[in-house]
């Protein structure tokens, strides 16, 4: 299996400088880790010549989605932006702006360099392997934020540095509207001043996808709690398989007592098991919940009967997001333009940042180039997110999302809600490399799929 990097200049660095300082970082971020005893000249030459790949094929990458990364999308003033269950209206400037603080708060999680070694070698960056499981970070990141922040939270930030990232032309405004964009801006910073223990909260969620052994979420945790599925650093991940690791992470999470991941089986959701998870003895409530359902859309590509499903998910408040793709390029889908899907890209190989300090910078956590494809392009193996509050929330989100996986019934429902246990409760959370898909739609019967279609491929 051949490797395909993408890193990329961090956002310090202008564009006049040399691509192959990448390299240079990370030869220099490899050299400083711990050597691992060598039992062979030949060992030690595969091992030299392996490292000599990464830095070339890094340098390489760091070109290519350099510019891409930088390059603009275009986005329509007459149609709506959809994003994770709003809606917005671009030739509004207000709504236009708010968009933009909107999409400038979720978190960006990318490859990154010059970290710990992780377990089991001597990996200290996840340039090339590790996008699935940013994805995966960025949904949980996702339902975190949902769960800890107030409603409708936004990040404190200067948002006119985002003014021009959407390529859509702008006329001068008249007095009127500048006043008024002042005042806003005065809003934002007397909110800021305001609202500290929101924003140490904020800073709190962001730590916990640190690149550090100790993070819960980091990738040094994700890559250890891989090991169960036969994954280690290096390896490539599905995102079926990102989706068990999540729901470990959550459930050996300390500080998230109140928090829990469901994993769907066979692309069902199953009631019961989720009120076992989620109910707790009185007066204690229900725990909050992430449901995430793997599916599989199609065959090599998307099925288009189920683009008007996927955007139906996407117009859900109660939807997180979603771990998927292009072929060979994983990317975190969070809403919709049209026929295109709105992204944040992992493929962006940045420096570590140590969350140990006090204060320490935040802006390469948040993402200010919003990006989009064709949904013709998207990869049909991905993993939708969900997230529900409460027991009441919960039941709510059954109801909405049954309706809006109903408008793909045509072919066969995406994934289904049934009573009930699932009945291979002794089975192992591990899952396979195999999708399962519905034979008929009548019996509502599964069968694995055992094909090599099942899980993202890597070139």
């Amino acid at each position: 299996m051949n490797a395909s990097s993408s890193s990329a200049r961090s956002e310090g660095q202008s564009p006049a400088e040399d691509p192959m300082d990448d390299w240079l970082f990370l030869s220099a971020a490899e050299d400083a880790s711990p050597r691992v005893p060598q039992v062979s000249s030949e060992d030690q030459e595969a091992e030299e010549r392996g490292r000599l790949r990464t830095k070339l094929v890094s340098a390489w990458n760091s070109v290519k989605y350099g510019f891409s990364l930088k390059q603009k999308s275009k986005f329509s003033k007459g149609s709506p932006l959809i994003m994770l269950g709003k809606s917005y209206e671009l030739k509004d400037q207000g709504e236009k702006e708010c968009f933009r603080r909107s999409f400038a708060s979720l978190l960006w999680l990318t490859y990154r360099r010059g970290f710990p070694a992780l377990p089991g070698g001597c990996l200290t960056t996840d340039s090339g392997w590790g996008c699935v499981l940013r994805t995966g970070q960025m949904l949980l990141a996702q339902g975190l934020l949902l769960h800890l922040m107030p409603p409708d939270w936004t990040w404190s930030v200067n948002y006119h540095v985002f003014k021009d990232d959407m390529d859509l032309p702008v006329s001068r405004p008249a007095d009127s509207a500048e006043r008024e964009t002042d005042k806003r801006s005065r809003r934002l910073s007397l909110d800021s001043r305001l609202c500290k223990p929101v924003e140490v909260e904020h800073r709190k969620v962001v730590s916990w996808f640190a690149d550090l052994p100790t993070a819960p979420f980091g990738i040094h945790q994700l890559v250890e709690l891989g090991k169960s599925s036969g994954k280690r650093a290096g390896d490539w991940y599905g995102p079926s398989i990102v989706a068990h690791i999540l729901q470990k992470a959550v459930a050996a999470a300390a500080n998230l007592p109140d928090l829990a991941v469901y994993v769907a089986q066979d692309c069902t959701i199953y009631l019961e098991d989720v009120k076992t998870l989620c109910e707790r003895p009185p007066p204690q409530s229900w725990k909050s919940v992430i449901i995430l359902v793997p599916v599989r859309l199609g065959g090599q590509d998307l099925n288009p009967s189920y683009t008007t499903c996927v955007k139906k998910l996407l117009t859900l408040e109660c939807c997180v997001g979603i771990i998927g793709g292009k072929p060979k390029h994983s990317l975190f889908f969070v809403g919709f333009q049209d026929d295109h899907l709105l992204y944040l890209d992992p493929h962006y190989c940045q420096p570590a940042v140590d969350v140990t300090k006090e204060n320490f910078p935040l802006e390469s956590f948040h993402c200010k180039y919003p990006r989009k494809m064709s949904f013709s392009r998207m990869d049909p193996s991905c993993t939708i997110g969900f997230y529900a509050k409460g027991q009441k929330d919960f039941e709510s989100l059954c109801t909405i999302v049954s309706e809006a996986v109903s408008t793909s019934a045509q072919t066969y429902p995406m994934f289904i809600f049934v009573e009930g246990k699932s009945q291979e409760e002794e089975r192992s959370t591990t899952p396979t490399n195999n999708i399962t898909r519905i034979l008929r739609k009548s019996e509502r019967k599964r069968v694995d799929t055992s094909n090599s279609l099942d899980e993202f491929v890597l070139l």
